[in-house]
């Protein structure tokens, strides 16, 4: 090629470039795709004493992985057992993570190391699931296993957040006492598993582990255990734990208030604020009154003083008054009920003389008040029959209607039918109560003592709907 010719060349290609670079626009600069994203945990290369070392004498022990790694809540995912009384270090660096044991090791046990989900990639996070790490200071790795399930018995539902443990002190305070002998974690389904265990008699039980104390500290703490030892000889059946806690009474709420002026908003005729006067709510809803249950009116503060002689209950647009109805009140004095039979569609009037209560502060009505109401219409509220198959009679059920997290109605069978001719619309979770000492309400167990198991609730699996204005038939197999 001449001289020309290469000139020419070169001048051509630095017009394309030029016009691709500053062409009828500004070019974009992309830069290059990556590949897909990395979802591939570490892989250990090396561990230094092997995994299921015999003989082990050592108090270090170091992972190589096949990438930098990170640690992340270690507290909360490392698992030794046997518990130690103190926890191992653990450091890292690069690729490496190295453990320096700090107690001294029994002879003849097999020790486990579990991670749980703590080492990581370092640059994408992605966990190593329950990394586990096996010595033994004798010549065997112990390999028994004892698997189970914990459930709550108030509902049947699963709390994955409980931990499993097994203590080789028979004693009861040795819950509240001393460490656990070895510890497990639940998984989604409320499983568990214990590996690598020596034959032994044990005691297993289930809790709520409050600041990672690993010890039952007070009944409102979830808590299970079983009504017998456990013997860890290769024959054990799974075993399913029931967890309770003594429910602290829960505070009182209302959806709905009275109306007198409580948002704390001045009266322009006294010039008196909310503040001063007593407050109250109701469970009106949308200021219609339920055909099948009581008016409930929940004060802000215990009631000091009641005179249901001064309320009283009135209908229609001429005040009527109104026969056969009765006052209740609640063991904290917060909640009064009025019992009434209702009639449907029907205007109500409550009159309340401003001394008919008192509240702990001094509080009272600043003057005589009424309110007023009307009952839902007979149209809103559906009938229910459900017919069941397989129940238990000797087992004392009593079926339960849940919405929510609220149990809104609480029946005892007395056949495997139920049915009523007035219902209130919804949807309803079941469940069936084994009411042992037929008081019509669940209760806990109690471990210290007396080792009664709390009374469990079984959880139907198919909801239903109640509609208004329809006969609602359902046939439930349990």
């Amino acid at each position: 090629m001449n001289y020309k010719s290469l000139t020419s060349s070169v001048a051509l290609v630095s017009i394309i470039a030029i016009s691709v670079v500053s062409g009828p626009g500004c070019a974009n600069i992309i830069p290059p795709q990556g590949g897909p994203r990395d979802s591939i945990p570490p892989v250990l290369l090396k561990a230094t004493p092997g995994d299921s070392t015999r003989n082990f004498t050592g108090n270090k022990i170091t992972f190589t992985f096949d990438e930098f790694v990170d640690i992340q809540n270690l507290q909360e995912n490392l698992n030794v057992s046997p518990s130690p009384k103190n926890n191992p270090s653990v450091d890292f660096r690069l690729n490496t993570v190295t453990v320096k044991l700090k107690d001294t090791l029994e002879s003849n046990t097999t020790y486990s190391i579990n991670f749980g989900n703590a080492i990581k990639d370092y640059t994408e996070g992605n966990p190593i699931k329950d990394f586990i790490y096996t010595f033994s200071t004798g010549r065997y790795i112990d390999s028994l296993e004892l698997t189970g399930k914990v459930v709550l018995a108030e509902n049947g539902k699963i709390d994955s957040s409980l931990v499993v443990i097994l203590h080789t002190n028979k004693d009861d305070s040795a819950v509240v006492k001393d460490k656990p002998r070895y510890i497990t974690k639940l998984d989604g389904k409320g499983s568990f598993t214990f590996k690598n265990l020596p034959p032994k008699t044990c005691y297993l039980y289930a809790l709520k582990d409050e600041g990672g104390t690993r010890r039952y500290l007070n009944d409102k703490q979830l808590f299970a255990f079983t009504d017998k030892p456990i013997v860890t000889d290769g024959k054990s059946e799974p075993v399913t734990l029931y967890a309770y806690a003594v429910k602290t009474p829960a505070a009182t709420t209302a959806p709905a208030t009275t109306g007198l002026n409580l948002a704390g908003n001045r009266n322009k005729s006294t010039g008196i604020t909310a503040e001063s006067r007593l407050k109250y709510q109701t469970n009106l809803a949308n200021n219609q009154q339920d055909l099948l249950s009581s008016f409930v009116m929940t004060f802000e503060q215990p009631l000091r003083s009641f005179d249901s002689t001064k309320i009283r209950l009135y209908t229609d647009s001429a005040f009527n008054p109104a026969v056969t109805y009765s006052f209740q009140k609640d063991t904290g004095n917060k909640k009064v009920m009025l019992k009434h039979t209702w009639k449907e569609n029907t205007t109500y009037h409550i009159i309340m003389e401003k001394d008919f209560a008192q509240d702990s502060s001094g509080k009272k009505l600043l003057k005589t008040d009424t309110l007023t109401f009307k009952t839902k219409k007979l149209a809103e509220y559906g009938s229910l029959q459900i017919k069941f198959r397989n129940l238990d009679m000797g087992k004392n059920p009593v079926l339960l209607f849940v919405s929510g997290e609220s149990i809104v109605k609480s029946v005892p069978l007395k056949g495997s039918e139920f049915s009523e001719a007035l219902f209130l619309p919804g949807e309803y979770e079941l469940r069936i109560l084994y009411d042992d000492n037929k008081n019509g309400v669940w209760d806990p167990g109690q471990f210290f003592g007396k080792h009664k198991q709390p009374e469990l609730v079984k959880p139907v699996e198919r909801k239903i709907a109640v509609k208004w204005a329809w006969q609602n038939e359902f046939e439930i197999a349990l």
